[in-house]
């Protein structure tokens, strides 16, 4: 495997120690493959796209389906993530997603989006998943007064584009909203939206594919994909799997030779994320941030943050490039400092879990589902740019219409293969700088509590 990060970052024998995982029911692991098999459809990646695609290939197209998951069902970022249902899968502004496929074809992506949280929300449901863990809604929280300007006139964008309404909250409403942070100056709250716990739904998400008949192996890693006349060999430690279609649902996880396609066009970026020990509401009180409204902030290094029903305290970011141990020991450093910057009545709660894991940036700054060109059979689902729970869920089921030969609407921001990175053996380099120029161009954090 041909991978751009440190070996200790894909190690699947050793789950994350996250929040997630521990509080998790225990799931029987899945045996590994050990033989060689057939199946008309191979899935590599047990996610949320690569097991919802397999779900549907069997339920509604009646295929038969093996997905080979290198390490267990929700090892990889659909079981580590914050947790956060919402809009989002793409790196670009409205004015650049109009510039690159039309009004037409922003207002079909956005519709995408929708639909994607509106899906995750109806197989909750349906399944009886007990995963949903808030209110609906997320705010979007300014982190200076020039944001919330900025705040303002893409509300107005959203209006004109697309239909939607959201809700302005001025800087002196924010604490009788519970919304009180240092360096926060106003808000706006989105309709759409929900927090989840994601391993929950990814394990879910498993089960409902066993029940349809999907067989789901586990600790199965494959290490190469070679044509075998008219359809693919998918060769694993011990087995291989003989399949007419193959789709990669691999995301920041991905192996750059699998298939060679793949080298250059995605970028592995590491997030952080801490959860505290369950705060007390006069904890809480004290610090005037209450809501139980998933949240984040403007910058483009963001802070993503929530409350759990339990009492506990999410708060991610972006950061680090690679997995080295002294990296990573900053990197946590860093999101304890700007934990105890924004939320300075908490700066002495301590954490019980940290972990990390990669989101999945494109060349293109976009997702994309479509065929790998040049390669009949083999089909890609992958670069959600840090917001896989509903775009992946979604993306997967349109990944299997597509597969399926089924009529499939994919909107036309995402049927664009994506493009591979300037100089991408350098793309590390490239990352650590532009967090450097992106951190310069957020500001300063708010001044350390004494």
């Amino acid at each position: 495997m041909r991978r751009i990060h440190e070996a200790s970052a894909y190690d699947t024998t050793v789950w994350p120690p996250s929040h997630w995982r521990a509080s998790a029911p225990a799931a029987v692991p899945l045996p590994a493959l050990s033989t060689a098999t057939r199946a008309e459809v191979a899935v590599i990646g047990a996610g949320y796209a690569g097991l919802s695609a397999a779900l549907t290939l069997a339920r509604r197209h009646g295929a038969t389906v093996a997905v080979l998951e290198a390490g267990q069902p929700g090892w990889g970022a659909s079981g580590r993530n914050g947790g956060f249902c919402c809009l989002g899968g793409a790196m670009l502004s409205d004015a650049a997603i109009v510039a690159r496929v039309g009004t037409g074809g922003a207002r079909d992506f956005r519709d995408f989006q929708h639909r994607a949280v509106e899906r995750v929300a109806e197989i909750l449901q349906k399944h009886a998943i007990d995963a949903r863990q808030g209110p609906e809604g997320d705010l979007c929280i300014a982190h200076s007064r020039r944001a919330f300007a900025a705040l303002q006139r893409s509300a107005e964008t959203r209006r004109t584009l697309y239909g939607e309404n959201s809700e302005l909250i001025p800087p002196e409403a924010l604490a009788e909203r519970g919304l009180l942070g240092a360096g926060f100056h106003g808000a706006e709250l989105n309709a759409t939206g929900f927090p989840i716990h994601p391993l929950i739904y990814a394990e879910g998400l498993a089960r409902l594919a066993l029940a349809a008949g999907v067989r789901i192996f586990g600790d199965t890693p494959v290490v190469s994909i070679q044509r075998d006349g008219e359809g693919w060999r998918l060769t694993t430690p011990e087995g291989q799997v003989h399949a007419r279609r193959v789709l990669i649902a691999t995301n920041g996880y991905s192996s750059e030779d699998l298939p060679d396609w793949l080298g250059g066009r995605t970028l592995p970026a590491r997030s952080q994320i801490m959860m505290t020990r369950p705060l007390t509401r006069t904890e809480r009180r004290a610090q005037g941030f209450t809501t139980p409204i998933m949240s984040y902030d403007t910058r483009d290094l963001l802070h993503y943050f929530r409350h759990l029903p339990d009492g506990r305290f999410l708060f991610g970011m972006r950061g680090g490039v690679t997995a080295h141990p002294a990296e990573a020991a900053r990197t946590s450093a860093l999101l304890r400092d700007h934990f105890a910057r924004m939320f300075p009545a908490w700066a002495a709660v301590e954490a019980e879990t940290e972990w990390s894991g990669f989101i999945c940036l494109t060349g293109s700054s976009a997702p994309y589902i479509g065929p790998v060109p040049g390669a009949d059979g083999l089909y890609a689902a992958l670069g959600w740019h840090g917001n896989g729970v509903a775009a992946a869920t979604l993306g997967g089921e349109l990944a299997a219409g597509l597969i399926a030969g089924a009529p499939t609407a994919i909107p036309a921001l995402m049927r664009q293969p994506p493009r591979r990175f300037p100089l991408p053996a350098l793309r590390r380099v490239a990352l650590r700088a532009a967090y450097v120029w992106k951190g310069l161009m957020d500001g300063p954090m708010p001044r350390a509590p004494h």
